[in-house]
């Protein structure tokens, strides 16, 4: 059984100054982008946006870029809620072991999986192959939500179903599917947010569209109002998705009373159709963990360019800890007042700074940089190509994850403590340090993992803003396999699954176990 936590009587007092304060920092950090767009924009005028927009070349992209997003959520959701039904729901032999295997493509960041691809044959460097890599590789978004909702969902319903004559297929369709919509609708929109912001794998599979023409607008051509203007095309397709995903996590439950229903789930016999889904499990581990890694593995001892990058593994692999490290220290500490604010001080103002970041989770790191390289050389040129200006595009970029796992510590802290705190006449700033921060230091811990696995992973920012001469194991391997040198690539992209799978393998026992959703 399952419930809400009803909201604290102390939800609408008034916030410390500090909270605002350091509230705001963030929220106007995240602004930037928005303030950016318009100004380039209105610096083009009536007449350079329409000739921008309303031109072939932006009607291709806009093609590209739907054909894409919508392929592959599509494709990802089918494959996901499968996959959650059929380790959740059948017999399937080996069902505990493919639980927690069906989420471990996770640790293979998807542009390591499209270099894998794309150097088996180029026939994979195409619009079909690009859905099809990134479907494999994104999958898991979907199957880890549904699969936690159906370990929680209660099966009245579907008893309810099965008296009334229902098959299996209507009983599904109609007693559980609505069910399990909140999670799947949340799976199935981190995935389309994810691909309108993608950029390395497609750069990689040489697909075009906005967010690889932004970039290649400012690098290649140094034309940034049309990447500017570009920009605005992406936001307006990005901002109902990401504002839906905040929606759909708005209104999932934060808290749960025991640990699922008390009655027990009827198994479905899978019967002649079990060595079938075997074998489709099979093929769907192959396809998404056998081929890059096996792959990676023969790069690594292959190749005209093998050992060209050696000399610079251990140099980008110290950039890469110390940018993840102090990006989720950065990111963590800034979403901090913004948690605080939203759980204990209900109001417009919480709403909207807790709302904003992800409102811009949604646009892809290169409209980021883009913002933050035009304000910075205008504004704060000293802080250009440093690595401040980088951590800013970090806590942009990952905000909402931060919040997402600091909220959930947050909220099981009483604010009771605090106001006994007060009551002993200490000031609120001391009470946070003293009671609050030492009862959500778990969550600070999760959002710190979560943080460093992202930035890990994380490309287009770093290529655009990490100072010169910084490069980090993403950005080596997007070096070399641009230039198709594949051997030289494969030990960066080696290390970086290597640093992918623990925490993987964590957050998926994690949330299966506890029936979480994303």
């Amino acid at each position: 059984m399952s419930r809400a936590i009803a909201p604290s009587r102390n939800a609408h007092t008034a916030p410390s100054p500090w909270i605002i304060g350091a509230a705001l920092v963030p929220a106007a950090l995240i602004a930037l982008p928005l303030i950016y767009v318009a100004i380039r924009a209105g610096q083009t005028g009536l007449i350079g946006i329409w000739e921008e927009i309303f031109r072939e070349r932006t009607y291709t992209l806009l093609r590209n870029t739907l054909m894409l997003a919508v392929g592959v959520t599509v494709a990802a959701s089918a494959v996901g809620i499968a996959v959650a039904w059929c380790v959740e729901r059948s017999d399937l032999p080996g069902r505990r072991v493919w639980r927690v295997a069906a989420g471990l493509p996770l640790a293979v960041p998807a542009f390591v999986s499209s270099y894998a691809w794309s150097s088996i044959d180029v026939m994979f460097q195409s619009m079909a192959g690009a859905i099809l890599v990134l479907s494999l590789s994104s999958y898991p978004l979907v199957y880890l939500p549904v699969a936690a909702a159906l370990r929680s969902t209660d099966p009245a319903f579907e008893d309810v179903s099965r008296s009334l004559g229902d098959g299996p297929w209507r009983t599904f369709t109609r007693a559980l599917l609505p069910q399990l919509s909140p999670a799947l609708g949340s799976g199935a929109l981190l995935v389309l947010t994810h691909m309108f912001a993608e950029f390395g794998a497609l750069a990689l599979l040489r697909v075009q569209t906005f967010t690889t023409a932004i970039f290649e607008s400012y690098e290649l051509q140094f034309n940034s109002a049309t990447a500017a203007l570009q920009s605005v095309v992406l936001m307006a397709l990005c901002i109902p998705a990401a504002y839906a995903e905040m929606r759909v996590r708005g209104n999932k439950r934060v808290a749960r009373v025991g640990r699922g229903s008390a009655r027990n789930v009827i198994t479905v016999h899978l019967g002649r159709t079990t060595f079938p889904v075997l074998g489709g499990f099979l093929l769907l581990g192959v396809l998404s963990l056998g081929v890059p890694l096996s792959t990676l593995a023969y790069w690594l001892f292959h190749g005209s360019s093998a050992g060209l990058g050696y000399a610079e593994i251990l140099p980008a692999l110290m950039d890469t800890i110390l940018f993840s490290l102090s990006g989720a220290i950065v990111t963590s500490v800034l979403a901090i007042p913004l948690v605080l604010l939203a759980v204990r001080h209900r109001g417009r103002l919480s709403a909207v700074v807790e709302r904003l970041p992800y409102i811009i989770h949604g646009l892809p790191g290169v409209v980021i940089a883009l913002a933050l390289v035009f304000l910075s050389i205008r504004l704060v040129p000293i802080i250009y190509q440093s690595t401040l200006l980088l951590l800013c595009a970090y806590a942009i970029l990952f905000l909402p994850l931060a919040q997402s796992s600091l909220r959930a510590s947050v909220e099981l802290v009483s604010p009771q403590i605090e106001h006994i705190a007060r009551s002993l006449g200490r000031r609120p700033f001391p009470v946070f340090l003293t009671v609050v921060l030492p009862n959500i230091a778990p969550g600070i811990g999760a959002a710190l993992a979560l943080m460093m696995l992202e930035i890990v992973r994380e490309l287009t920012a770093t290529l655009m803003l990490a100072p010169t001469g910084v490069s980090t194991l993403a950005t080596e391997v997007w070096s070399y396999t641009y230039d198709a040198e594949y051997a030289a690539a494969a030990p960066f992209a080696a290390l970086l699954v290597l640093i992918s799978i623990a925490p993987v393998w964590f957050f998926t026992r994690r949330m299966l176990r506890y029936g979480e959703v994303l």
